[in-house]
Order: C-alpha cells, then sequence, then structure tokens
C-alpha cells in the first residue's frame, strides 16, 4: 500500500496546524535587545567560558544553518555572522520574520523573570499571534513581592520589624494575592521553580503556623530577610519550609480555582542541584493534591522517562515537552519526544518555546519541534504502528488541543485546513 499521500498530510499538518505555545517569557525590549549574550539563545550555560563552550556544540551548529537561511545568508555563515547581520534588522522586523512562520496562535508567558524594564509586557506579544496573550503566575516571584511589601508596611506602621505580626501579614497577603490570581480571566495557570531554589522534593505542608518550631525558624528567617531588603539587596526566597509551603498553598488554591501548576523541571542552568531536579521528587505532592493539574515542564530532560510514567499513572499529570529545542541535538530531541510518547498518553502532552528575551528562540523552539514530531511519527507510520490518522491526530493534540482544553482557554484552531 502507497503510504506517500498520508505522510504528506501529516507533513502538512506537522509543519502548519495552529499551536499554543503553553510555556514561553516575554521578549526583550528594543532598547535592551543586547543585553544578554545571545549564546544564552542555545545553551543555559552562564559565564563567558561556558557560552564559548555553547558555539561548539551540535545545537548551535543547527541553530546558525537554520537561522542563517531565515535571514537569507549563504550556507557557509557562521555564528558570529548570524550574530552580526542580526544587529543589521530592525527590531520589529526581526520579531516578525521570527513569529510568522511559527504558526503560534496563543502564549502563555510567565512574566515573572525580574527584568520589568528589560522585556516587554505579556499582552505586547498580542501582534504576533491570533489569539490573546496568557498569563503564568510564577510564585515566588509573587511571594517576594508579597514579602517586600509586607516588609515596606511593618516598617514603616507602628510594629518596626516584629516577627510573628509580619509572619501573618506575609502569609495573609499572599493568600489573598493568589487567589487573586486564580480567578483573573488574564491568568492561564501557576508556575513554580522550587527545583532552582530549594529542590522539587517538596514536603506537604498544610500550615506554617502549626508547629512552633517551624514557626521560630519561619520567623527569624523573616527577620533576615527584612534586614537584607531594608539594605538595598536582592531579596530571594531559597527556604525550605518557606518555599514548601508557597507551593503548597499554591496547590490548594489553584486545585479549588481550577488552574494548572507548572513546574520547572530537569533542564536548567548551574544554579539547579540536578539530583533534585527530577519530577520524581514531585510524587508526595501529586498524591496529596489529586485535584490540581501539575504540567511538567521542559520535558524533564534528562529525567523524561520518570515524567512519562508519572504522567501515564497520575490523572492529575501533564508533560510538557519544551525547552529541549533549539538545546539539545536533533538526535537528542527525536529521542526525547520518543520517551515521551513511550508511555505517556498522548491527550496529556503538550509543547512550548521556552523562548525567551530573542525572538529567534521561538522561531526555533517551533521550526525544531515540528520537525522531530513530524520526523518520530513518520517513522512508527512507516513501521505500521500508528495509522497516519492516528499520528495526525497526537499532532493536533501536542500542538494544540490538550493545552487549549488544560487550561480552559476555549479557543478554535485558526487553520484553513
Amino acid at each position: 500500500m502507497d503510504i506517500s499521500q498520508d505522510l504528506r498530510e501529516l507533513s502538512r499538518v506537522a509543519f502548519s496546524y495552529p499551536a499554543i505555545d503553553n510555556h514561553a517569557h516575554p521578549f526583550l525590549r528594543e532598547e535592551c535587545k543586547y543585553a544578554h549574550p545571545f549564546e544564552g539563545l542555545i545553551s543555559e550555560a552562564t559565564g563567558e567560558k561556558a557560552t564559548r563552550d555553547a558555539t561548539h556544540t551540535m545545537a548551535c551548529y543547527r541553530a546558525t544553518a537554520q537561522l542563517a537561511r531565515l535571514y537569507g545568508l549563504g550556507p557557509g555563515a557562521d555564528w558570529e555572522a548570524v550574530k552580526q547581520h542580526r544587529k543589521e534588522i530592525p527590531y520589529e522586523k526581526l520579531c516578525r520574520m521570527c513569529m510568522e512562520p511559527t504558526r503560534i496562535q496563543c502564549i502563555l508567558i510567565d512574566d515573572g523573570l525580574g527584568l520589568p524594564d528589560r522585556v516587554y509586557p505579556y499582552r505586547w506579544h498580542d501582534q504576533f499571534t491570533g489569539s490573546p496573550t496568557k498569563r503564568i503566575v510564577r510564585i515566588e516571584a509573587l511571594a517576594e513581592d508579597i514579602l517586600k511589601h509586607s516588609i515596606e508596611a511593618q516598617v514603616s506602621g507602628e510594629d518596626g520589624l516584629s516577627p510573628g505580626k509580619l509572619l501573618h501579614r506575609f502569609l495573609t497577603g499572599l493568600e489573598a494575592a493568589l487567589i487573586a490570581a486564580a480567578t483573573d480571566a488574564e491568568v492561564a495557570g501557576f508556575k513554580s521553580i522550587a527545583c532552582y531554589r530549594t529542590g522539587l522534593d517538596v514536603s506537604i505542608l498544610t500550615s506554617l503556623v502549626e508547629d512552633t518550631a517551624v514557626v521560630h525558624e519561619v520567623e527569624q528567617l523573616l527577620t533576615r530577610m527584612s534586614l537584607i531588603f531594608l539594605s538595598n539587596h536582592p531579596l530571594r526566597l531559597a527556604y525550605k519550609n518557606l518555599n514548601d509551603y508557597v507551593v503548597n498553598l499554591t496547590m490548594r488554591i489553584a486545585g479549588q480555582c481550577g488552574k494548572p501548576v507548572q513546574f520547572h523541571t530537569g533542564l536548567g542552568d548551574n544554579d539547579i542541584t540536578v539530583t533534585k531536579s527530577s519530577p520524581s521528587h514531585l510524587q508526595p505532592l501529586i498524591k496529596a493534591y489529586p485535584n490540581t493539574k501539575i504540567v511538567l515542564l521542559h520535558s524533564s530532560y534528562p529525567f523524561t522517562k520518570e515524567a512519562g510514567y508519572l504522567t501515564a499513572v497520575y490523572d492529575n499529570v501533564y508533560l510538557d515537552f519544551g525547552e529541549i529545542f533549539p538545546f539539545l541535538s536533533p538526535d537528542g530531541q527525536r529521542q526525547v519526544v520518543r520517551e515521551v510518547l513511550e508511555l505517556a498518553p498522548t491527550n496529556k502532552i503538550m509543547w512550548s518555546t521556552d523562548g525567551h528575551f530573542w525572538p529567534e528562540s521561538y522561531y526555533l523552539g517551533t521550526l525544531q519541534a515540528r520537525q522531530a514530531l513530524y520526523e518520530v511519527l513518520e517513522s512508527s507510520v512507516k513501521r505500521w504502528e500508528l495509522t497516519p490518522l492516528q499520528a495526525v491526530g497526537i499532532v493536533k493534540r501536542a500542538l494544540f488541543d490538550n493545552a487549549n482544553t488544560l487550561y480552559n482557554l476555549g479557543l478554535e484552531p485558526q487553520w484553513t485546513g
């Protein structure tokens, strides 16, 4: 039987079906477009030596070739030529050049990177999509803001730095802010970066005020953090009991309001303790909040198999296969997609770019994901492990339908196919 026509249809859908980018970050403002090394496009490495090494990876070689074609450069263009040429393109034109081919219909943006003066607000990105951008609220950033306001209110009042009253003010303000976000139509969900702060081995904490020893410890922490903040130093929430409580409170409120909670898992910069970045550490939390939908971000790489297992056996767990584009080699990307499909139900997987700062991150994140998904499914169809119709269904669910349902977006795919 000739399946060439069926594969052409699979290719057409894989490379042109509208997509919902379920996890991304804002573009840099035009006046700040050189504020970060462009090598961050192809690596999570930090520091001059590490980013220089990143230009010798398979990921960089492929990105160089793809961007050279996008910019209309010759096949011999190297990384430095690509960097130089993009500087000559007007910023608005560059953004549209990168976004138009992606066919991204809707972006869910985590705008909690802490760089409001360097990046555009989330709704600015609507000009590149057919449907309005939605927010993903980063809970650790929200908690830090609430703590700053609590400290400022405390020192300007009559209570000074009373630890007990500061703790009460913080917890009350945090709960109110989380409820406000959970009931905001502009907010599609929440995100935790506990993986970066204290690890994914989150303890189940329903209260911070029942255990006297915990209360005393947290009050001391808040006092120290207050002094740090009042000394004009950055405030960073990275204390396990406090961070774990923030996650637990979010899980409870999000579950009550029907908003998913995303977790950074796996792949990240060297601020992560790799051994604590596996989603397997989240199993107690998953079981403790069965009514709260959890999204494991970034393919949980290199722990994709563990993520697939959790997605398969727990009703409330979903798996995002993002960020590996463009950070992994082409073979690596295909292998991760295969591992996602090994066990995870295809109605519970979804795609994202993890696009950030540079419009090229959205372009490469989309182009490479579509290609990897097509190549893996094409291979399965050719081996008669999937019917062409099943493969097309997987593509549509992974790129659009699953995220549309999970985040309750109510969108119709803008597609003429």
